[in-house]
């Protein structure tokens, strides 16, 4: 399942400045800071984020073709902001939800595992 992309430019000029208030603190969220591959300007994308052993996943809930994912793809990683604490992330691999499941750790392992979307991307700590 993949959300439609009406709903993502919602978010994207609507829900995410209010979510970038507290995304950063939010159990569930993280704010993800990347630098655009074209424009050079620094980003900040709120994401829903499971911790990993490793680092995290993101699930792809509007499909790989998002400029997030790009830009850190481009770059080679970013800044993931999540309890208030910032580190970096390296790496980025897009992977299936089944491949990207076993590597979910934690409590939001079984939340992971139910929701309906068919994509991940699997970040590294730096």
């Amino acid at each position: 399942m993949q959300l439609p992309q009406w709903l993502a430019r919602f978010n994207r000029h609507v829900t995410n400045p209010i979510q970038r208030l507290w995304a950063g603190w939010a159990p569930t969220m993280g704010i993800l800071t990347h630098v655009g591959r074209r424009s050079g300007a620094q980003y900040r994308t709120p994401l829903t984020v499971f911790p990993t052993r490793d680092g995290i996943a993101v699930l792809l809930t509007y499909g790989p073709d998002r400029d997030w994912l790009k830009n850190l793809t481009a770059a080679g990683g970013g800044t993931m902001r999540r309890y208030g604490r910032s580190f970096p992330v390296t790496d980025p691999r897009v992977v299936s939800k089944a491949e990207a499941a076993p590597a979910v750790t934690g409590w939001m392992r079984p939340l992971f595992a139910v929701l309906p979307f068919e994509q991940a991307v699997l970040l590294r700590r730096g």
